[in-house]
Parts: C-alpha cells; structure tokens; sequence
C-alpha cells in the first residue's frame, strides 16, 4: 500500500521575486472546507526565517498562493521562526499549530483564524523544554481538546498526547506510540504528520519515520475514536519514501514529510515536503488505505 505522487509535483516551488520565499517553501498544512483546498506552508528566504505562506486551490493539485506571508514571526515568541504549521477546523474556526522557534529552543505555538489572513495567537501552559510536531485533533473527544506532541528531552523520540478542557492548559502527557524495532525505517525517531482523520475504523494518523541513516518516510497507523491515546494498529511498511530528484537532493536529502492531509469523497489528498524545499502531493484512496488488511481492535 503506496502513495500516489502527483504527475505534476512540486506544486510550489521557492519563489526567488519574493524574499520571503525565495529560497524554500516546503511542510505544508492543509484543510479542505467549502469546496477549496487551503495549504499553510513554511517558506524560507535568505535571512534564514521561518514564515508561513497560504495558497488555496479548487482542484487540490492547482494552487493560488499569496505574495506575502500570513503569518510571521514576533521577536518575542520566536524570533527564528514558526515552522511546520499543521491545521484543523473546529467548530467554526481554524486553528493552527506550529514550531515556534526561539532562543530558548523548540515550543508549541498555537493560533486561530477565520479567514487565512487575520490570526490570534493563544498562550499555553506548557513545560519549558524543546517539543514539536503538535497536531490537534479536529474535534473534542469526551469533552477535551486533544493534542498530540513529541518531546525532544528523551531519545529515542517516540508520539505523545496531552488533553485541555481550554486550550491553554494541558494535561495528561503520555507517550502512546514509539519509534519501531531495531533496523526498522522507523526506528530512531517519529513523529505526528498530518491531525488525525476521523474513520469508521479510527483515528488515521499519518506520521512521519526517521532511521539510523537519517533518512525521513510516512508511515500511518490507527487510533480508537474514543479514547485516542490506545493504539489500533499501525502499518508495517512505509506508505511513501523519498525516491524522486526532489525528495533526494534539496536542502535536506532523502526527505519526505508530511503537515496535512485531506478527506475529498473517496480520496486521501497528503501534502508533504520534498526534500526540505518543495510542496508536493500524492493521494491514495480510501478503501485502500482502510483494507481487510487493516486489524480492528475493540476500544
């Protein structure tokens, strides 16, 4: 079971008329709602900064992106950069995670919008140590805001959730998923992708798997709908790996990652980095995805 690469990838490509992204644009988040594809995506110029671009489609592979950032970074908060922005609807807002990158390392940030362009920025209540790769859920689930993470204080890095009844503060931290076996493609890190999809078998996390020799894939596994920290099942092989010229050579090699992905119909559209350097798609669809092959546990 694969991922189906886009005949047309990259679909953004840096822009050199643009400062702010003249150099990378890569990890996109992505939403679909109302008919359109919006993508969030992390772009770079040569001051080495992390900002956020939009673009927004009708067809999921076409983009029309905005000549300006959306979002930027407040010397305050995270004076390097925000950084591979992930993105979910709930209820009538979008609320978006990211890495905000400061002098005193890696943090969670999180902000909400209405439209793409106008954003407020949340506080949270988190301890004082490098984390990444937050993802929201798209819905409370017994009532509770649910957020998956990884810490970066223990090796080996492994998928860890925390819940919050305000968005603010948060509880509950626990690892419920770590790197695989010796020797495995997944074996010295990983880390949540894209926010979980709700299926009819389960929460379906796309994540993203590091080896020994550095080399980034996806990988997916299964969650239970009602209690999201219990692991269902979790897929032996990679579902994508970097193989084409954008994935192996950029300014990172041998790298695909993956910050959103959408439900259209019968389809999964996932939108990933290719190499540190360019957006791209692949899609696979759903029946595939969720096969016989596929355990069902009992939550």
């Amino acid at each position: 079971m694969r991922l189906r690469r886009y005949e047309g990838n990259p679909i953004l490509k840096p822009k050199p008329e643009n400062e702010w992204e003249s150099e990378t644009v890569f990890n996109p988040a992505a939403v679909y709602d109302h008919g359109l594809f919006h993508l969030l995506y992390r772009a770079m110029g040569k001051d080495g900064i992390s900002r956020i671009g939009y673009a927004v489609s009708t067809d999921g592979f076409n983009f029309f992106r905005f000549d300006k950032p959306v979002f930027t970074p407040k010397l305050i908060l995270e004076p390097r950069g925000c950084e591979d922005p992930r993105v979910v609807k709930i209820e009538n807002s979008y609320y978006m995670t990211y890495t905000a990158y400061s002098e005193k390392g890696m943090r969670i940030g999180l902000a909400s919008t209405d439209n793409f362009i106008n954003w407020q920025r949340h506080r949270l209540e988190w301890a004082e140590m490098d984390n990444k790769n937050a993802a929201l859920f798209p819905e409370k689930i017994a009532g509770k805001y649910v957020l998956l993470h990884r810490p970066m204080d223990k090796e080996p890095m492994g998928i860890c959730v925390a819940y919050s009844d305000n968005l603010t503060e948060w509880y509950g931290h626990r690892e419920i998923m770590g790197p695989g076996e010796e020797g495995s493609w997944d074996s010295r890190k990983i880390g949540a992708g894209a926010p979980p999809i709700r299926t009819e078998k389960g929460w379906l996390l796309i994540y993203h798997g590091v080896d020994e020799d550095e080399v980034y894939r996806l990988g997916a596994a299964i969650f239970c709908l009602d209690d999201p920290s219990k692991l269902l099942y979790r897929y032996p092989e990679p579902i994508l790996e970097p193989e084409t010229y954008y994935e192996l050579r950029g300014e990172v090699p041998r790298v695909v990652f993956a910050c959103g992905a959408c439900e259209v119909k019968d389809k999964y559209y996932v939108y990933y980095g290719g190499a540190d350097r360019v957006v791209c798609v692949a899609t696979i669809g759903k029946e595939e995805i969720l096969g016989e092959d596929v355990a069902i546990s009992i939550c």
